[in-house]
This record gives C-alpha cells, sequence and structure tokens, in this order.
C-alpha cells in the first residue's frame, strides 16, 4: 500500500506520528515530516536514514525523508509549507494529521484559553493542513486523508471537556469529507483510539484528575506499536471509523447502543473515586 507513495505526517516528531513515519519508512514509503519542533524533527528524520528504509531512493532535489517544521495552527504558514513540500518532495498520496495538544483538569480549573488553544491545533490544525493539501491530492490516484480524532470525540470524559470538544470538531469535519471527497476518488480514514502511551500523555500527569485516569484507563491503553498496529489493518480493509483496540471498541459499541448502560457504568466508576476539585484527586 505504501511502496514508493508519498506521505505526509503531521506531528512526525514524536509519539505516534514518529512511530508511524519509521513504520511506514520501513515498509517503503517516501515520508515528509511535518511539526513545529525544528530539531526533534531533525532528530527523526536523521534516525530513519540511519535505519534505511524500503522504498526507491529519490534524487538529492526530491529526497525520500523530509522535515518541515511548520505551526499548523498557521494557515498562512500551512499554505507555503505545503507549496514547499509539493516542490522539494513531491505530490502526496497519504496525509495523516496526527499533529495535537492535549491537556487534562476540571472544568473549572481550565482557562478559556485552553479551549482556545486545543481547537486551534487539535481542529483547525487539521483543518489548515486539508484545505492545503487538497489542491495536489485531487486527481491522484489512491488518495487518502486520514485524521486522528479519538474515542474522546465520540463520549465525553471527565476531565478532558476541552480535549473532547476539539477531537468532536474533528469527527464533524471528517464526516463531512468523506462524504464531498470519496466522489473525487479521494477515502477519508478517521480514527479513534483510546490513551495511547506517548509524551504527549505524559506531559499532562501535574494537572489530571484521577477521576480521568480511571475513566479513560477502563477503555485499555495501548503502546504506540499496537495502536500503528490496528490503524494500519483497519486502513488494509478500507474501514472509514477505525478504533484500535478491543476493549475501546466494545466501550464504543456499548456507548453506540446501550447508551443507558454506558452512562450508568461511566457515573459508577466515577462516583467510585470521586474528588471534585476542591479534593486531592489529581494524579
Amino acid at each position: 500500500m505504501f511502496t514508493n507513495k508519498n506521505v505526509i505526517i503531521t506531528g512526525g516528531s514524536s509519539g505516534i506520528g514518529e512511530g508511524l513515519a519509521k513504520r511506514l519508512f520501513k515498509q517503503g514509503a517516501n515520508i515528509a515530516l511535518v511539526a513545529r519542533d525544528a530539531k526533534k524533527l531533525t532528530r527523526v528524520k536523521d534516525e530513519m536514514l540511519a535505519a534505511g528504509g524500503a522504498g526507491k531512493v529519490k534524487t538529492a532535489a526530491q529526497p525520500n525523508v523530509a522535515a518541515f517544521s511548520c505551526d499548523v495552527t498557521d494557515y498562512q504558514a500551512t499554505i507555503e509549507t505545503m507549496k514547499r513540500l509539493a516542490d522539494e518532495f513531491g505530490t502526496p498520496d497519504f496525509l495523516f494529521n496526527f499533529a495535537g495538544i492535549l491537556n487534562s483538569n476540571y472544568f473549572e480549573n481550565l482557562p478559556v484559553e485552553d479551549f482556545r488553544a486545543q481547537m486551534e491545533t487539535n481542529f483547525f490544525g487539521t483543518l489548515h493542513f486539508i484545505k492545503a493539501a487538497l489542491p495536489y491530492m485531487k486527481g491522484r490516484k489512491g488518495a487518502r486523508i486520514i485524521n486522528m480524532s479519538s474515542v474522546s470525540g465520540i463520549m465525553g470524559v471527565f476531565g478532558y471537556s476541552s480535549y473532547c470538544a476539539s477531537k468532536f470538531a474533528v469527527v464533524g469535519l471528517s464526516d463531512s469529507l468523506r462524504l464531498e471527497l470519496k466522489p473525487q476518488g479521494i477515502e477519508m480514514h478517521l480514527i479513534l483510539p483510546p490513551e495511547i502511551d506517548t509524551p504527549m500523555v505524559d506531559g499532562i500527569r501535574e494537572t489530571r484528575p484521577l477521576e480521568n485516569v480511571k475513566y479513560t484507563h477502563s477503555a485499555g491503553v495501548l503502546s504506540v506499536d499496537e495502536a500503528i498496529d490496528d490503524i494500519l489493518s483497519g486502513m488494509s480493509r478500507g474501514s472509514y471509523a477505525i478504533i484500535p483496540g478491543k476493549k475501546a471498541e466494545m466501550i464504543v459499541a456499548a456507548n453506540r447502543f446501550l447508551p443507558g448502560a454506558s452512562r450508568f457504568f461511566a457515573d459508577k466508576i466515577i462516583k467510585s473515586c470521586y474528588k471534585g476539585p476542591g479534593g486531592k484527586g489529581q494524579v
């Protein structure tokens, strides 16, 4: 599926974006890494080149691994980066929108600015890169856009009010674009994972409520490799909505088909450990 294909991965400097980049490079893909941190991008790029890939090596003018520093919340910067990427790297076949940020706290403790920041990166960052890449991807046989949402994009989660809002928005955008872009020959995939063990999750430990931990972990915690295995398997089957992890699949199914029971068990989990914003519930 990926041999000698041009793949853009936003959020490619760490976590699941980095893991996916290295996996697809070994499968023969040409990888364009996009993220804010130029130093992290250089590290990942150098590690990939040192390990070697399975694809056909491009020319010096169009390398098979390239890194582009870009803040996806800046639409104009995204447009300019995409133009440079197309010129230097080539027309994309796959766009993985994996750039994202995460915060967790009780709603009362979250400033409005946090809600805006989550929307700017998780939703608008995804929107910006699709807008920028779409003119290049049109007419590209087998082109696909893959958006990273979350189980938290289809279910409310304690302590994730700002994150859920942004990921619900990604789901709405993806559902609409699936309908619009399919007739144009561009397939969409929507990824809805539970918690994945990444540096992004490590970064919320100081503010994360205990209730959030208990609730999110009920859907399971995946390693990066486990999540990537399920994502690629779902893509190979042609699935639109891909839910990595068996536990997460069951919880999403229960929420969809037995919403009353799902809410009952969610409330039970929260009640068993509830401390509240004034308590000592944070981990």
